[in-house]
């Protein structure tokens, strides 16, 4: 794997973050509570760099075409969402580059952990203090982007659910929680609750020794 030739840096995108992530097949009732607003629909498989471990960054090639750098830059609080929803807010830098495609190869490179996708991606707008549905491929360089996405790996499969807010730095915080307003107005199926327990990235999840969850 190999870097493009005469790549150029690029000023990174400052985001906020927070995610959920379960083990278990996604249940039907939470695809058909998430389908209330336009979703764009891809699959892809990312690798994730474990070893060696690079503390406060995250790093993977993105589809086979894009190698993908994350900044960890520190925790904003909790969302909440009273009686819906309660997670770590993480504030991140990514810088994104063009990249050789992986090996063709059914086994995990060495260092890197493979990771199949299913992601349904809707995205929103703040407009007037209110968040609004954006249509799917439009708006994408700022806003709330929320995925819901079916996670397999090494023959596991796991959930999760993201929301990823872009932007003037002033206004991350307060589109994020309009857009969780208003995704979190229906209640999850069963009344669930989302709880700081289960809310992690992708980075952390997956730095963790098999087998434990929490």
């Amino acid at each position: 794997m190999a870097l493009l030739p005469e790549i150029t840096a690029v000023e990174g995108v400052q985001s906020l973050e927070v995610r959920w992530i379960f083990q278990g097949q996604l249940a039907a009732a939470v695809e058909r509570w998430f389908g209330h607003y336009p979703a764009a629909m891809e699959s892809q498989e990312d690798a994730y760099l474990l070893d060696p471990h690079l503390r406060g960054l995250s790093v993977k090639i993105r589809g086979g075409g894009a190698l993908e750098v994350k900044m960890y830059c520190g925790s904003k609080g909790t969302l909440d969402v009273e009686g819906r929803a309660h997670g770590h807010i993480e504030s991140w830098q990514k810088w994104s580059f063009p990249f050789a495609p992986l090996s063709q190869s059914s086994s995990n490179p060495t260092g890197w952990r493979l990771v199949r996708k299913r992601r349904r991606i809707s995205r929103f707008m703040v407009i007037g203090g209110r968040a609004q549905a954006s249509l799917p491929g439009l708006g994408e360089e700022r806003g709330c982007a929320v995925e819901l996405t079916e996670v397999y790996m090494d023959g596991e499969a796991s959930w999760t659910l993201g929301f990823e807010t872009t932007g003037p730095e002033n206004l991350l915080r307060s589109e994020l929680e309009a857009t969780a307003a208003l995704v979190f107005a229906q209640a999850l199926p069963g009344g669930t609750e989302l709880s700081t327990d289960d809310s992690r990235s992708y980075a952390e999840w997956l730095g963790r020794p098999p087998g434990v969850e929490k």
